[in-house]
């Protein structure tokens, strides 16, 4: 073979050379999932995150023809569920978790046990509504009237607090307010609950679900949601927007979360996926759970997140706080 001839073969070879990788990846993503799939949560059975993975679990190991284990790690602060799904390093494990789990996490803990590269976003699955409530018994309708009254009773009304981003954005609300409000803290979500329908407590800002039993018995009553749009499941109430205070304003972000390493290819076919199955009849299974569905690729779930996390940067900023790492 004359010269010219092989240099034609070994431009042809380096071409298909620097094919090969995006080949390689092509077909990984075609071929995933090749064994059984887990989801890992930070929040125990029954709540509306439990439920919708469950829901999303059962639908997608149909489609992957491969079983989709659903396994609950609650407990320090999101911590125990995060570290074990980043320590498994495998592309068959993922986090579902709401992103207000750990976008405070920089403000709150000293020496984080993983950095937020650790968490790649796949899809959001659904928006929680997350309101602003109060004890029926504190005769109140709106957030202008509680704060009037927390201005005319310095010290006086309390608010429960459990811990990540919800708390972290109504320490900043109370700042940008000048409002002297204490916090008392909880570690269950349901208790807190409990003692605001008693009224040991006098406003918490929560998830929809974890107040619904109250609403329900008239104990409880509603303020606002933070979420950025009215929600369709409470089309009455107003958002913080509305209300006049739109510092409050965050939504609820929940979705999947991979490894690092996973192509950009998989996590799209991935998200596809997630939106497939996600019909009506999951919609309405999630509705009853205060969570909104409102399935996002990885590009737009990773933008919101960064808007939460910007919007937590500016309240620390505020609150002349730094990350603390």
């Amino acid at each position: 073979m004359h010269g010219t001839a092989w240099r034609l073969v070994l431009a042809a070879l380096f071409i298909c050379s620097l094919a090969l990788p995006n080949t390689i990846r092509s077909y990984a993503a075609e071929t995933w999932p090749q064994r059984p799939v887990k989801f890992i949560l930070p929040l125990g059975p029954g709540s509306g995150v439990d439920i919708g993975a469950r829901l999303f679990a059962d639908r997608l190991s149909a489609r992957w023809s491969q079983p989709v284990i659903v396994e609950n790690k609650p407990g320090g602060d999101g911590f125990l569920a995060i570290t074990s799904f980043v320590g498994a390093h495998d592309d068959h494990v993922f986090l579902c978790t709401p992103t207000s789990v750990f976008t405070a996490h920089p403000y709150l803990h000293d020496n984080l046990p993983y950095k937020p590269n650790d968490l790649l976003p796949i899809a959001r699955t659904t928006n929680t509504v997350i309101v602003i409530a109060v004890p029926t018994s504190l005769q109140i309708g709106s957030l202008a009237d509680l704060v009037a009254l927390a201005r005319a009773q310095p010290g006086k009304i309390n608010w429960a607090g459990v811990t990540g981003a919800l708390d972290f954005l109504f320490e900043g609300f109370l700042k940008h307010q000048g409002l002297s409000m204490p916090k008392v803290p909880y570690r269950n979500l349901v208790e807190a609950a409990t003692d605001l329908a008693e009224g040991r407590v006098q406003v918490y800002s929560t998830g929809l679900a974890i107040v619904q039993p109250f609403l329900q018995s008239g104990k409880v009553k509603l303020l606002a949601v933070t979420n950025s749009e009215r929600a369709s499941i409470t089309p009455d109430i107003p958002t913080v927007r509305e209300a006049g205070f739109p510092e409050l304003t965050i939504d609820g972000l929940i979705g999947f979360f991979a490894s690092p390493g996973l192509s950009i290819e998989l996590r799209q076919r991935i998200a596809t996926d997630i939106r497939a199955v996600a019909d009506e009849t999951i919609a309405k299974r999630l509705a009853a759970t205060g969570q909104i569905l409102n399935v996002a690729g990885p590009t737009e779930f990773a933008a919101s997140i960064e808007e939460q996390r910007a919007k937590l940067a500016a309240i620390a900023q505020d609150l002349g706080m730094r990350p603390k790492q």
